[in-house]
């Protein structure tokens, strides 16, 4: 490692990033080249580059002013690089003399490649590593204006957004692999369960539970408790899901959602969305982004739009006063947060329905939850759940006053209880799938713990209520 180059440039987690993207000595692709013309011809620069670097060089996926297309000849060592500069600092680079400027002066590119002017921006994964640079340079010195400075910001945004596409792409068509084994899997359970009759009812209940995780894992800092209850659908099977699993840097995700259908296309959607979800956590915290690549995959494999779902994901982080928790919600209800003290208040900001339109509006919102917090997250067979042949829901605020009210000071007190209202609201009838997740941080000195046996809290609609 050279003393002169940042140490941000061999970070373990960036140069993961950097694989992942797969361009690293590859040929030029019209994509990307029409960003660094565009750039050059807005800006009057002999060279403009789209530069992707790994700890031992910067790779030029595109270049303006560079003949070759030998992969071989478009790259110069790191330390020669100007975007080790952008790599350290996680922000753009403007440079309008390299010579006289402290940060530049002796750069061999000076020499090299006779660098005077040089203007860029950093290159970020979806998870927001440095992969490079959308920059510009010129042969003589220059002064970088406001517009010029635009354009290279608006672009390497582009170029961004170029990669984050492609990513997304390949976590739909690895998810889509996973989810056409448990489709095949789920379309024979189903084929089957019409065929036995009587026995289809609990071949239906065994299915719905292979869509679900076996366990909830043991999360550092939270305590996690799940109620679930399979509507009486018969051989139905229908299209709640809630999971909870690790991701990157530490995070923990947690999500619950509901699938539009029932039958083996519930069942498919459901599968593709679990592993959808799961392979995007392992590259991105950022709740948005995900649902965003499941809204991807949904479009991929359904192309006339009849599958779509909505869904809430929660990234859970550890903090010093208790876990941070980012939201994006994705045409779902907004979870609702119980406070130590019992007050009660929603999370997020409602979004579009995923599967439907190319690029839903979805947003992030985080908040802190301290000891005694809880984040109750849940389906809307929570808020329409009624008594059979009675209209009347048991609604948003009737689920707000229970949270309220308890005197649960565990995450599965509190699960219970929400889960004992609504029995008892609809007077034990169960028409649609009900997921309630719970996510509760305990007190200092609580020594309650979540369960773990196989599908924890599952309870079948036909069982007598509370």
């Amino acid at each position: 490692m050279s003393t002169n180059v940042p140490a941000l440039v061999f970070d373990s987690g960036r140069l993961a990033a950097v694989r992942r993207t797969g361009l690293l000595d590859t040929g030029p692709e019209e994509a990307f080249d029409r960003l660094t013309r565009l750039a050059a011809t807005l800006l009057g620069t002999p060279f403009a580059f789209v530069t992707i670097a790994d700890d031992t060089r910067s790779f030029w996926k595109s270049c303006v002013g560079v003949d070759s297309d030998d992969p071989a000849d478009r790259q110069n060592r790191v330390e020669q690089s100007f975007c080790q500069y952008v790599i350290g600092s996680g922000t753009e680079l403007i440079v309008p003399d390299a010579r006289s400027d402290v940060r530049t002066a002796g750069n061999p590119s000076i020499e090299l490649m006779g660098v005077a002017a040089w203007a860029g921006f950093p290159i970020h994964s979806p998870d927001g590593q440095v992969l490079g640079t959308f920059c510009a340079v010129d042969t003589a010195v220059r002064q970088w204006t406001r517009r010029d400075v635009d354009v290279l910001s608006t672009l390497a945004q582009a170029a961004a957004g170029e990669i984050a596409l492609r990513e997304a792409v390949d976590v739909a068509r690895a998810a889509t692999a996973q989810a056409e084994h448990a489709t095949a899997i789920a379309e024979a359970a189903t084929a089957l369960a019409e065929e036995v009759g009587a026995q289809a009812s609990q071949l239906a209940d065994t299915l719905q539970e292979s869509l679900l995780p076996p366990h909830l894992p043991q999360v550092p800092g939270v305590e996690v408790a799940v109620r679930y209850r399979r509507g009486a659908g018969g051989t139905d099977v229908l299209g709640d899901f809630y999971d909870v699993f690790p991701s990157v840097r530490g995070a923990w995700a947690a999500v619950v959602g509901d699938v539009s259908g029932k039958g083996p296309q519930a069942a498919k959607t459901t599968a593709l969305a679990r592993y959808t979800l799961r392979a995007a956590a392992v590259r991105c915290a950022t709740p948005s982004t995900n649902l965003a690549t499941l809204n991807t995959a949904l479009r991929a494999w359904y192309t006339d739009s009849s599958q779509y779902l909505t869904a809430v994901y929660a990234t859970l982080r550890p903090h010093p006063d208790g876990v941070t928790a980012r939201v994006s919600c994705g045409g779902h209800d907004a979870p609702l947060i119980r406070r130590a003290d019992g007050t009660v208040e929603p999370l997020g900001r409602h979004g579009l329905i995923l599967g439907w339109l190319p690029h839903p509006a979805l947003h992030d919102q985080r908040t802190l939850l301290r000891p005694g917090d809880s984040l109750v997250l849940y389906t809307d067979g929570v808020t329409e759940g009624h008594r059979a042949g009675d209209r009347d829901m048991f609604g948003p605020d009737r689920l707000h006053q229970v949270l309220a009210d308890t005197q649960a000071t565990f995450g599965e007190q509190l699960a219970t209880a929400i889960d004992n209202a609504v029995m008892t609201f609809t007077d034990g009838h169960v028409s649609d799938d009900t997921a309630i997740l719970v996510i509760h941080v305990p007190m200092p000195g609580d020594t309650a713990t979540q369960g773990s046996p196989p599908h924890p809290g599952t309870i079948n609609s036909k069982e007598a209520r509370p």
